[in-house]
């Protein structure tokens, strides 16, 4: 079996507020990412989902823990060893209006990461600036436009050029399609999905729109607080989620053949800068027992053979 192309070890990243208090935005996690394979990380907003995106690429230096991409670590690499490595390893952002430089042209905003990294010589960053408007479903003549004279869906396929200018391996989609119009999103979920095909991408899928993580994606992390609370094969978290947090995230998700009552989150997540103690979930979840208030569950695998299903639950079963 092959090593993973990614492998996150107890991340940490923590954001000082004042002496003594800090922010745990990313609290232990853990997970594999294999090559050409989709990880989907949702959660509510403020989980942790983008922070965690940004400290595996190194764009926020982690608190602790491990990042290896190929088999490299890249915490402790030195700043010329890790700009080389990021060639291999893209993002793809949130907003792509706010992500693309309105002083550049098109051409020149996909030109740019292969000037960077010292890719080619002119004649070939043309022909490759071409190739990639191409594969994204963009026109040659766009190459002069700005971006105040694209769409929001043209836009992101920009940013998505733009990070496969260097031929990466890993690209980090940082709710890729949640700022874009509804009948733009599934064109750009459809792309990505496409370009993982044709180019053997693996993803780290970071959303919060569940229906669209179970299409795209072959596993699914569940986050909270921080931390990751389940992690299995698509059709299993959906299917037969195991955390109190995981159902009710999915009871939201619309569907005309539900029938009965559906759990529902009640309140707010908590402070991240004063968390509860032992489980993190027990002051929203109708299992909460004192164990979990005093005891921070460990993660265990309920999954079967060739299949696991991990959770952390006192509960779980």
């Amino acid at each position: 079996m092959s090593s993973p192309l990614l492998e996150v070890r107890d991340l940490r990243k923590h954001f000082p507020l004042r002496r003594s208090v800090s922010v745990r935005a990313v609290d232990g996690v853990a997970f594999d990412i294999a090559h050409g394979e989709t990880l989907g990380l949702v959660g509510e907003s403020g989980c942790g989902k983008s922070t965690t995106g940004r400290a595996v690429l190194q764009l926020l230096k982690p608190t602790g823990g491990e990042v290896r991409f190929e088999g490299v670590e890249l915490t402790r690499l030195p700043p010329a060893a890790l700009r080389r490595l990021r060639a291999r390893m893209q993002m793809v952002f949130q907003n792509p209006y706010a992500s693309l430089n309105p002083r550049l042209s098109v051409r020149a905003t996909v030109t740019e990461p292969l000037i960077v990294h010292g890719i080619g010589v002119a004649a070939e960053r043309r022909e490759r600036v071409d190739a990639l408007l191409a594969l994204v479903g963009l026109a040659p003549d766009i190459g002069t436009r700005y971006p105040h004279q694209l769409s929001g869906g043209q836009r992101q396929r920009v940013g998505i050029a733009r990070a496969l200018a260097t031929q990466p391996r890993l690209l980090v989609a940082d709710e890729p399609i949640s700022a874009l119009d509804v009948s733009i999103q599934a064109q750009i979920v459809n792309l990505l999905v496409e370009l993982r095909r044709q180019l053997g991408l693996a993803y780290l899928f970071i959303a919060h729109d569940l229906a669209v993580v179970r299409h795209i994606s072959d596993r699914v992390a569940v986050m909270y607080l921080g931390r990751i609370v389940e992690l299995g094969g698509a059709d299993a978290v959906f299917d037969r989620p195991l955390h109190p947090y995981t159902q009710a995230l999915l009871s939201a998700i619309p569907s005309p053949d539900r029938a009965g009552p559906r759990p529902v989150l009640v309140g707010d997540p908590p402070d991240p800068a004063s968390p509860p103690g032992g489980c993190h979930f027990h002051p929203r979840c109708p299992l909460a027992t004192e164990l979990c208030r005093q005891t921070q569950p460990v993660w265990r695998d309920l999954g079967t053979p060739g299949a696991p299903h991990g959770v952390a639950c006192h509960h779980a079963e």
